[in-house]
């Protein structure tokens, strides 16, 4: 059963419209929902009351019962939630109900975007909304604008015939508290509702099980962004943006990494957004001309794995199950290669930023 039209203020138009229609037409109008209660119509005794003893099916055709022609409106691509009624049972009545089926069509469509939570959210994230009209619907709409959300943006990498949108909605339920909608056709994003005391660890393990419950459900790999928390609701697009950029930067700099978290990005997120010139001019200064290609894969990994074990021989030589010694003249040669020690600190650091500008640089060319 639709969601969209239960409220007084969006049930209103249909009553105004069927009085007025039957005043027209001289006959009694109305509307019934999936239940076959009626929710508007031209003889009031009759709103609230159950109305037929059919229930809707798939079908948008015409059907009469107690001297009455339905039919049934709204988004043909899904199940009908209400249909017209009018009074009658002949050619006349049916082309009234076929004409009213499409103006109550267009009303529906209207007031579903003007009180869908789910739709002004989405528009919010896609800075869509005036800043003027944002806090009168936040009002109209009865949201919580004191709460705070984060945005998750889920890439779906692989295809299947099952519908990532529903086993992530499946997830998640509320949707008073989370929203959820398709942003292209393989971008998934949700806005979380979360507490003051989460953290970005939190909001990891929830990615991861998403992740996992699509894996299991459909077999479809995806990546994840995750943008910062905010705390009211003008402030979501922020939160988007990070997520997709959190996606743009974690393929160049973490390509093995299906969670990227904005606030884990660190220096990578600076690097992303200087100028290619500026990159290029740095790698020149930092390494001799051609130093870097001259490495062989096995110093390359050294390197890496040097890192991360954060400068320490002892540690990396027993993690690349080398004598300590062998490790140590890797290191003297990559000197000698590039004339960076990367023993010292600074070294190690400037080498670090020059091998993460380089992966940009490659990354740019590959675009």
């Amino acid at each position: 059963m639709s969601e969209m039209l239960k409220p007084v203020e969006q049930v209103k138009p249909f009553q105004d419209l069927v009085k007025d229609l039957s005043e027209t037409m001289g006959i009694v109008v109305g509307i019934v929902d999936i239940s076959s209660t009626v929710i508007a119509c031209s003889d009031v005794s009759k709103i609230g009351t159950f109305s037929i003893s059919l229930s809707f099916t798939d079908s948008y055709e015409l059907f009469t019962c107690d001297g009455f022609t339905y039919k049934p409106f709204g988004d043909i691509t899904k199940t009908p939630d209400y249909a017209v009624f009018v009074e009658g049972i002949n050619v006349q009545s049916e082309k009234f109900a076929n004409m009213l089926a499409i103006a109550f069509t267009n009303i529906k469509t209207y007031f579903d975007e003007k009180y869908d939570r789910n739709n002004f959210i989405k528009n919010v994230i896609l800075e869509n909304v005036l800043s003027g009209d944002l806090l009168i619907k936040i009002r109209d709409l009865k949201l919580n604008n004191e709460v705070s959300r984060v945005v998750f943006l889920i890439r779906v990498i692989s295809t299947s015939e099952a519908n990532a949108f529903d086993v992530v909605r499946n997830l998640f339920p509320d949707k008073t508290k989370d929203f959820l909608f398709a942003h292209t056709e393989s971008d998934i994003v949700l806005v979380k509702e979360i507490k003051n005391n989460n953290t970005s660890a939190d909001f990891e393990l929830l990615a991861e099980t998403i992740l996992s419950t699509l894996s299991s459900e459909l077999y479809v790999n995806a990546n994840i962004g995750i943008g910062t928390p905010v705390d009211n609701i003008k402030d979501l697009s922020i939160s988007f943006k990070e997520a997709v950029q959190a996606l743009e930067v974690g393929k160049v700099f973490d390509n093995e990494k299906p969670i990227v978290n904005y606030v884990n990005l660190g220096i990578a997120r600076l690097i992303y957004h200087l100028p290619e010139t500026l990159c290029k001019t740095f790698l020149n200064e930092v390494f001799k001309r051609g130093s870097v290609e001259s490495l062989d894969q096995e110093t390359l990994f050294t390197i890496h794995k040097f890192f991360e074990n954060n400068l320490n021989v002892s540690e990396t030589s027993r993690k690349l199950f080398v004598h300590r010694n062998t490790l140590v003249y890797r290191l003297e040669k990559i000197k000698k290669l590039t004339g960076l020690d990367l023993r010292e600190f600074d070294h190690a650091i400037v080498f670090k930023i020059a091998l993460m500008v380089k992966k940009f640089l490659i990354s740019k060319k590959g675009a």
